[in-house]
């Protein structure tokens, strides 16, 4: 597994340093790789082993279900488990444990909000084209995402208008290529302010 870019990790060794109970929230539309991303960092989590990882599509109540797991997520940082959703019989399912001691990664479209990244340490929104994610989440899931990807799209729209995830997030990072070819950053409480342009946002080289 290749690890985060180099800023993602330095930022998460701080909060790891300063918090308690980290929690990473990570948002971007669908095909953005925010599984991958949240992979990575539980892979080369300062301490392996620890740390939880949340997926949305293990609340989104179907696919027209974007918002409603949204809306959860607070109670899921905050709580001791979810009802997970099962796909195969378009019903609710199991229930998943979490530890609220322990570190929490949450990634998925709607992680990011402004009742969510209150209660987060990291927030790290995922831009890329949308040509690009279609390409990407069809060759992952095939014709059944095809089939509900306007419906999808739409409720991506809807939430980055209301919620404008990329102004909560500490972290921008376009993840074109396997490579993350290009990262900024947003400057909050976890990097060196002194690497931050006149307008907010430089390039990480």
């Amino acid at each position: 597994m290749s690890r985060p870019p180099a800023v993602l990790a330095d930022s998460l060794r701080r909060l790891t340093e300063s918090s308690a109970r980290p929690v990473v929230l990570i948002d971007g539309g669908a095909g953005s790789g925010k599984t991958t991303l949240a992979r990575q960092l539980a892979d080369h989590w300062p301490a392996p082993g620890v740390v939880q990882v949340v997926g949305l599509d293990e609340l989104y109540p179907g696919w027209g279900g974007l918002a409603a797991a949204s809306l959860a997520v607070p109670d899921l940082i905050r709580g001791t488990g979810f009802r997970t959703w099962d796909w195969r019989r378009n019903a609710p399912g199991d229930w998943r444990s979490l530890n609220p001691a322990q570190p929490l990664v949450v990634e998925g479209c709607g992680a990011i909000t402004a009742a969510s990244r209150a209660l987060a340490g990291l927030a790290v929104w995922l831009e890329v084209d949308e040509a690009a994610r279609r390409h990407r989440a069809l060759a992952r899931d095939g014709a059944e995402f095809a089939a509900h990807w306007d419906d999808w799209a739409a409720q991506e729209i809807v939430h980055w208008l209301s919620d404008k995830p990329w102004e909560l997030a500490d972290l921008t990072i376009g993840t074109e290529s396997e490579t993350w070819c290009r990262c900024w950053h947003n400057v909050r409480r976890v990097l060196d302010p002194r690497r931050v342009s006149s307008v907010g946002r430089a390039p990480i080289l």
